[in-house]
């Protein structure tokens, strides 16, 4: 068992029970270093295979269970707490994590691999503020960061293939897993419960609590809120069986701290009692409840009815902690302008709010094959699906449909050597935009323009919005060409997208993101 520090003693039963030691990962204490995310290990199981995995039984889960739609306060709450956890996480080990809040009463909280989360709505009203909230969903995500549930299909003997693992992979779920079994869900003939270890629970604790001091929680909040539902008494949360203490919780997670630099923790805020609040007001259900609903179809049909419909991320672009890339590729220079998704030229889809869009103050560079950008730490990288399309920067609320209605796409082109100058292939690229089904079309002068060292153009570019604005209406869409030549003779180009209303307060971020650009 190799040690990643040299200044490690013995502490605690959690450390004795790890299977490996990932909350040793971090530096000597002389050094008050920011705590670094250790290697998840590798397994044989794909990150395409987790991820498909992850998303058949989400699925399910919007079939079987009450979940609150994505317009919901909890949702967009819990959403906005999650995009800051993931932004901490290194882009080549990360994962296309959405969360999801449910409609239980219980306490719980569950990960599928691939990086789907659900909250159950109890959670929310029995944490005692914003941290321990945060604690367990970072708790969550380390599930699937560490890669649980694949390393124990690893280990398991299934005859039937990756299928039936698929099938089976709900026993992560512990609670939710009867629940479903209750409401008569078959997940496959040889149905094998996958419940986590007290070993995983031990990593998941140390990387949980690794991801909360990177985003400014306190650790301690999650230990914390482990100890108030033991206090509870009588009949433990589903939460405690689902996740077996690993022993000396609050001690383990006390001692790792010591060694973390001291920070100004957030720990509450009028948001989260408002939504806390909100939460108590809402309906919810027991597991039993749940399970009787299931059987007749009730949640499919209230969750239609509603508009909780289960819409899978958009690809994530990078390498997967074994090296190997992830769902799409770099996109290799077309002969011509590829395809750029940015909208049909009508509307597509209802309005969406500032602050599902807004980006963070906090942004990270990004290597998306064609060039390294910063990126808001919110803005989702989604890569393109075959050789030729468009990477596309943005946020998940920004996206209709396939195209970007707010955000960046990004894509390359070989012109030949008859093509002319950039000015002539700037327009060349702006023509093949004009005839696409976007609708773009240039309404202003070519100029130039400096980016990453080499003289680009630009030219102002304008469509309609794939979103209607707050009146249901349809709106301009307001579209930015940048192009920069390549010393191979390919050209990269930019397009900068945003409802024209919103283009302004977007223009300062496509700025940074533009002055940020490495070849």
């Amino acid at each position: 068992m190799a040690l990643q520090t040299k200044c490690l003693i013995a502490r605690s039963a959690l450390l004795a029970v790890l299977a490996c030691p990932v909350i040793l990962a971090v530096p000597c204490r002389a050094q008050q270093a920011m705590p670094t995310l250790p290697d998840p290990g590798k397994v044989s199981i794909s990150r395409a295979q987790q991820e498909q995995i992850g998303l058949q039984n989400a699925k399910l889960v919007y079939q079987q269970m009450p979940v609150l739609p994505d317009n919901s306060l909890e949702t967009q709450y819990v959403r906005k707490i999650g995009s800051r956890l993931v932004g901490t996480i290194p882009q080549a080990r990360t994962w296309p994590y959405q969360f999801h809040v449910l409609a239980e009463k219980d306490i719980n909280a569950f990960a599928l691999p691939g990086g789907q989360i659900f909250i159950n709505s109890g959670t929310i009203t029995a944490a005692q503020n914003e941290a321990q909230l945060a604690g367990v969903m970072a708790h969550e995500m380390s599930h699937v960061y560490m890669q649980h549930s694949a390393k124990q299909m690893q280990q398991a003997q299934f005859t039937q293939g990756l299928e039936g693992i698929a099938g089976s992979i709900l026993g992560n779920m512990g609670g939710v897993l009867g629940t479903l079994g209750a409401a008569g869900v078959q997940m496959g003939a040889n149905l094998m419960t996958l419940r986590y270890s007290r070993g995983d629970e031990a990593q998941a604790d140390g990387v949980g609590a690794m991801i909360m001091q990177r985003t400014g929680y306190n650790p301690m909040e999650l230990a914390n809120f482990f100890k108030a539902l033991e206090a509870q008494g009588g009949i433990p949360p589903q939460f405690l069986s689902d996740h077996p203490n690993p022993g000396n919780r609050e001690e383990a997670i006390r001692s790792e701290i010591q060694g973390w630099p001291s920070e100004n923790y957030a720990t509450d805020n009028a948001q989260f009692a408002a939504v806390r609040n909100h939460a108590l007001q809402v309906k919810a259900y027991s597991a039993d409840q749940i399970a009787q609903g299931a059987k007749t179809g009730q949640w499919a049909s209230l969750n239609k009815k509603n508009g909780a419909v289960f819409a899978p991320p958009p690809a994530m672009f990078g390498t997967d902690s074994n090296g190997a890339s992830s769902t799409g590729s770099a996109p290799a220079a077309p002969s011509s302008a590829g395809s750029v998704p940015m909208g049909t030229g009508s509307v597509a889809a209802k309005a969406v709010s500032w602050s599902a869009v807004a980006p963070s103050s906090s942004f990270i560079l990004t290597d998306v094959g064609l060039a390294k950008i910063v990126r808001p730490l919110n803005w989702q990288v989604m890569a393109p699906q075959q050789q030729g399309e468009s990477v596309m920067i943005a946020p998940s609320a920004g996206v209709a449909d396939g195209g970007v209605g707010y955000g960046v796409v990004i894509n390359a082109m070989s012109p030949g050597g008859n093509a002319g100058n950039i000015d002539q292939i700037t327009s060349q690229i702006a023509g093949s935009l004009e005839s696409a089904e976007s609708g773009l079309r240039s309404v202003g002068s070519i100029s130039a323009i400096s980016v990453g060292g080499a003289r680009g153009r630009t030219v102002s570019m304008e469509s309609v919005s794939p979103f209607a604005d707050a009146n249901g209406q349809s709106q301009k869409e307001k579209d930015r060409l940048v192009t920069v030549p390549r010393p191979d003779g390919s050209v990269v180009y930019f397009v900068f997208v945003a409802p024209a209303g919103d283009y302004d307060r977007l223009n300062p971020t496509f700025e940074r993101m533009l002055q940020s650009v490495q070849f």
